[in-house]
């Protein structure tokens, strides 16, 4: 099918915000109010620290605001990759925090598993699905680093296999195979959306109070302690967390810290039996290729396919707007990477296009600090994998605001900060030197050039 015919009907929405069970709108903040805890953004990362906040202790009062809906930014956009690394993957995590890892490691098994809880205490219907994942070689530079990614697995105890192009062909039929890394550990799918939407509910349950189409107008620090200003009046508060991912931030140190790249998403028409038989997948495990400019996909509840990632792309001034949110070049682009992964289905449309922003930063994990002289707390910097990681980093929030003798605080995940972006126009020009470089990477076997060399002497070494 030609890629642009087969985005014809193709809905501009993410697919999991287009769904009959999407709530209805909690309603804004209206006038003032006196809390102990403000969390601004009701993502993943804000509404697990609103569960956790209260799950500490019943008697905080906790408020929860959010500019526009529950969940619609990156934690309802994205593909619904639940990975227990804390990290952005065992080897970025091994490269950088190389003494702390087994522990980091640790805490990440821990994780997973407390989301697990939460899902099943809470009854969260979210379709989260224990599928193990495969990691695929589609270019024969990408065959030989199979082995190596599987000792350092299985150096922390990871259950990994290396299988063979016949051996991963006949989990997922597709000719592109040269090879894959199989995990069966610590890594789930799930609806994020109704994630999101659930632990709303949960919150709300545990007496949190949320507030849809609030956008914080100014954050200030008062002799009491904070003021969240709203253009329907000042929320007065004893701490605040900042939970705004890729959004512009009153912190100035958050806005150096990351910056907003678009990742672009695609869905399927549901398969038919005959076409699921065709490509097999019966594991149903969450994919993704070796690639630098990498695609991930995996299949929903219906066996529609999600197809995303390969370009991200930076806009001048770490621009976020609507407008941006769909780009037909990109989604064409991966229409044609679609059919030739699955020639298969040639005959198989897509039913929604979308995109979103992602809060990367330079070490590509999740990264925190304090502001307002430690009455505020963030946690930024996901670079995509924060479906299971905001747990974590909402945790980490809480900590640093009231418990101080926490030894997650002496991590130096939590307390080593990433170097930051530089200022216009050299963001803009490091990060589109950075991308091109990576494409030429790609097309030259692997081999990295001077550019990506020099970024992997100085520790910001292109991981995604």
């Amino acid at each position: 099918m030609d890629p642009r015919a087969a985005l014809s009907e193709a809905k501009p929405k993410p697919f999991w915000l287009d769904q009959a069970t999407t709530p209805d709108r909690r309603p804004p903040q209206c006038g003032g109010s006196t809390v102990d805890l403000v969390i601004v953004g009701a993502g993943f990362t804000g509404l697990w620290a609103a569960i956790q906040a209260v799950e500490d202790n019943p008697n905080l009062s906790v408020i929860v605001i959010d500019s526009g809906r529950i969940g619609a930014q990156a934690s309802g956009r994205n593909g619904g990759f639940c990975s227990s690394s804390l990290t952005h993957g065992l080897e970025n995590g091994h490269s950088r925090f190389p003494q702390e890892m087994s522990r980091l490691d640790a805490l990440a098994e821990q994780n997973f598993a407390g989301i697990r809880d939460a899902i099943q205490r809470y009854d969260i219907e979210c379709g989260w699905e224990e599928t193990g994942s495969l990691s695929v070689a589609t270019q024969p530079w990408c065959v030989d680093g199979l082995l190596e990614s599987a000792e350092l697995e299985r150096e922390y105890g990871h259950s990994v296999e290396v299988l063979s192009a016949e051996d991963t062909r006949a989990l997922v039929n597709s000719p592109t195979y040269l090879g894959a890394l199989r995990t069966t550990d610590g890594e789930a799918l799930v609806d994020p959306a109704r994630l999101a939407w659930g632990l709303a509910s949960a919150a709300e349950a545990l007496g949190v109070v949320l507030h849809e189409d609030t956008p914080m107008l100014s954050l200030e620090q008062t002799r009491a302690g904070m003021a969240v200003r709203t253009a329907s009046g000042t929320i007065q508060c004893a701490k605040v967390i900042l939970a705004t991912n890729a959004f512009k931030s009153p912190v100035k140190a958050i806005n150096r810290m990351i910056a907003p790249v678009y990742d672009y998403v695609l869905m399927t028409q549901p398969l038919t039996d005959q076409q699921m038989d065709e490509i097999g997948w019966k594991g149903r495990e969450g994919l993704s290729d070796r690639t630098n400019l990498f695609h991930y996909y995996r299949l929903t509840e219906d066996n529609r396919i999600l197809w995303g990632g390969y370009d991200a792309v930076y806009h001048y001034g770490s621009k976020i707007d609507p407008s941006l949110d769909i780009s037909d070049e990109t989604h064409a682009t991966l229409a044609t990477h679609f059919y030739d992964t699955f020639p298969q289905l040639e005959d198989v449309g897509f039913s929604h296009r979308w995109g979103g922003v992602i809060d990367t930063c330079s070490r590509f994990s999740v990264s925190f600090g304090t502001a307002f002289d430690r009455r505020a707390a963030y946690a930024v910097g996901y670079t995509g994998l924060g479906v299971g990681a905001t747990r974590f980093g909402a945790r980490v929030c809480l900590d640093l605001l009231g418990h101080p003798d926490s030894d997650l605080l002496n991590l130096q995940l939590v307390r080593k900060k990433p170097i930051p972006f530089p200022p216009e126009p050299i963001r803009w020009m490091g990060i589109e030197l950075t991308r091109r470089a990576v494409a030429k990477s790609d097309a030259n076997g692997g081999r990295r050039g001077p550019w990506l060399s020099l970024l992997d002497a100085v520790g910001l070494g292109f991981d995604s």
